[in-house]
């Protein structure tokens, strides 16, 4: 008989539990897996206030769940959940009802607003993908709106915008928004000293759980950014132009055009329907025994926000974030698995948290990391770094390559205003079609290369030993190393150094100039010198070569002592390059192309060194990797449709080797 999982809720925990449970039951014919969410698609709530403050396309914090769940044994429907039935096994929705063996509950969280009049109705959420789109489009109508005004108490109250909570969640977004309002005040040429932004909380300083030293760079940043802080101050009601604000005894009420709340959460609706049955603590967080299943019903496990649950030796319940999901769901995947299976023991949850992150805007952050008992801080860069490390591994997980390109292209190559933290020198600027003319040139260089060594007669007898052994014979006279005999290679051509004028001169005794020759480790050996000396020397004179005993040890062992292979290796050389400068000219297989030329570019460099003169096909092959056969080129018309069959294939989508 069919054994049933349902899993509520397709966020961090349930994504993740429900793609674990898929791995390891994929043999399991006789059990299903159902995830139940009202949104077709997987949010990074972390991400939220990105995309408020317009520093990230909407698009980039949302991922399918049909794409996540491609050829998974996961059957993903859309509905809102409305009540489940525990003593039934039955998990009722708007469209639909669902049986369950073992029941996930991962319905998550939503803003809590602690009985404060008129926050749910004027105030802006941050919880949702459509809350990000809405507070972004609101911004930006306010500006426009501000503009216009001519009252200026009007515009002033406009431009003021208050953000509720000095957690992360609102640190986050009044850093973003602090950020961004600059861009905008130059964008709507609107006065700086207009706008003014405030961060609000009763809590005596921002983001309690960091340690006193972090919160104060926080707060130091944010002041630096033109932030208000008002710590020590309640919220007492919100209407739709004014805020009031209560510090100590004193009560007070300030005009406003924006109140954004990020002050706390609570369980989602569906949680705290099941908490009215289920033993419940702290804001209807289920409460769990050491499997991470509900007190009173064995069948029901929890996962991520909506967990009460307090580890052995700890005595605070389990924090409401990413790595408290990613964790749990690791665990009732097990749990889940071994009750089904009866193989193996049940694991107790025992979590490792790793620190905190907080970012304030794109290009500042504090982080607090490490194991739980030895816990540092990390600088602003490398807090930043941990963070964008941190996302990538969980898309790895989730939406593997597709996911991490297009996560690393829209936080770095495509950021707007350089707004990161790499200070957005990763940010594309420059026209694409102003590659061009240099892919054309770099194709023709190496077309001319294949064709000449056809005329040299690379294709008929073997040339290597000659080639290679020139070029070390110039090198060595350079150095002043005496070898045992020198063979003069007539054979060699410009791109790859050993010029015969060049090994004429080293047999008759011109050393020319060694400027550098250093030896790592024995690993490998960087040399640069000039054929003439410096005075007289111009960059076609210079050359540079890293001479890596393993690759010399591998061409004398499996390459030079055999006249075929030799050959083999020539013509291969000399159709790779004839390939490169055609499919480069024409604008086709443009990447694959360029990273050829990047290949034998570092043969070159490992064998027989290059002289600075042609290094410019190095950096020519890096400028031209990526779409430059999109402008002019044949990969305009060829790589959209080529994408369109890729991603057609049930193993690319399976294994998400495909981009977006």
């Amino acid at each position: 008989m069919e054994k049933k999982i349902v899993i509520i809720g397709a966020g961090y925990g349930g994504v993740l539990t429900a793609k674990k449970l898929a791995r390891k039951l994929k043999k399991d014919t006789d059990v299903s897996i159902t995830i139940i969410d009202k949104n077709p698609f997987h949010t990074m709530l972390t991400e939220l206030h990105e995309v408020a403050a317009n520093r990230v396309d909407e698009e980039s914090i949302k991922i399918s769940l049909e794409k996540i769940f491609t050829r998974r044994k996961v059957n993903v429907k859309l509905d809102t959940v409305e009540s489940i039935d525990f003593d039934n096994k039955l998990v009722s929705g708007k469209n639909a009802s669902y049986a369950y063996d073992y029941l996930v509950l991962a319905a998550g969280s939503k803003p809590t607003f602690f009985g404060v009049e008129g926050a749910d109705e004027f105030a802006f959420k941050l919880w949702s993908y459509e809350d990000a789109v809405i507070l972004k489009d609101h911004i930006h109508h306010t500006f426009r709106k501000a503009v216009c005004e001519t009252n200026l108490e009007e515009k002033k109250r406009l431009l003021s915008f208050h953000v509720v909570g000095a957690g992360f969640t609102g640190v986050e977004m009044v850093g973003e928004l602090a950020e961004y309002v600059p861009i905008l005040c130059e964008k709507y040429e609107i006065d700086r000293e207009l706008v003014s932004i405030l961060n609000v909380d009763i809590l005596t300083r921002t983001i309690p759980i960091l340690p006193e030293k972090l919160s104060d760079k926080v707060e130091k940043r944010l002041k630096k950014m033109g932030v208000k802080l008002m710590l020590n101050t309640s919220v007492c009601s919100i209407g739709k132009d004014f805020i009031e604000m209560k510090s100590g005894d004193t009560v007070t009420r300030q005009s406003t055009g924006t109140v954004i709340w990020a002050a706390g959460i609570t369980s989602s609706d569906i949680t705290c329907e099941a908490a009215k049955t289920l033993s419940s603590a702290q804001r209807d967080r289920i409460k769990l025994d050491e499997y991470l299943r509900s007190m009173d019903k064995k069948d029901v496990y929890v996962v991520g926000d909506n967990m009460f649950y307090i580890p052995q030796g700890q005595e605070e319940p389990v924090p409401q974030m990413v790595e408290n999901c990613e964790h749990s769901a690791s665990t009732v995947a097990k749990n889940i698995v071994c009750e089904l299976t009866s193989k193996g023991e049940m694991h107790e949850y025992k979590p490792s948290f790793h620190g905190v992150m907080v970012c304030v805007g794109g290009r500042y952050g504090v982080a607090r990391v490490g194991l739980p008992n030895f816990m540092f801080n990390l600088p602003s860069f490398l807090a930043m770094l941990s963070k964008h490390f941190i996302n990538i591994v969980y898309f790895i997980q989730v939406l593997g390559w597709n996911k991490v390109f297009s996560y690393i292209k829209h936080e770095f190559f495509t950021i707007r205003h350089c707004r990161s933290f790499v200070g957005g020198h990763f940010s594309n600027r420059t026209p694409s079609f102003l590659l061009a003319p240099l892919r054309i040139w770099l194709g023709a260089i190496w077309l001319f290369e294949g064709a000449k060594k056809v005329s040299e007669g690379w294709l008929e007898s073997p040339k290597l030993t000659g080639f290679f052994g020139g070029a070390n014979a110039w090198y060595n006279s350079v150095l002043g190393i005496v070898t045992d005999g020198v063979t003069a290679a007539t054979e060699a051509t410009d791109v790859t150094t050993a010029a015969t004028e060049a090994v004429a001169d080293a047999v008759a005794g011109t050393t020319g100039t060694a400027i550098l020759n250093w030896n790592f480790l024995g690993l490998f050996q960087a040399i640069f010198v000039s054929g003439k000396d410096l005075v007289h020397s111009s960059l076609n004179d210079f050359a540079f070569k890293l001479d890596v005993p393993l690759m010399n040890w591998f061409v004398d062992t499996f390459i030079l002592p055999y006249d075929a292979v030799q050959l083999f290796m020539q013509i291969f050389i000399v159709v790779v390059e004839i390939l490169i400068g055609l499919a480069l000219i024409g604008g086709l297989f443009t990447t694959p192309a360029a990273a050829f030329s990047l290949i034998l570019q570092i043969m070159f460099v490992c064998t027989t060194g290059l002289y600075l003169g042609t290094f410019w096909m190095v950096f020519a092959g890096v400028a031209v990797l990526i779409g430059a056969g999109r402008t002019f080129g044949l990969d305009y018309y060829a790589m959209p449709f080529l994408k369109k069959k890729w991603k057609k294939l049930s193993f690319v989508r399976k294994l998400y080797i495909y981009n977006d």
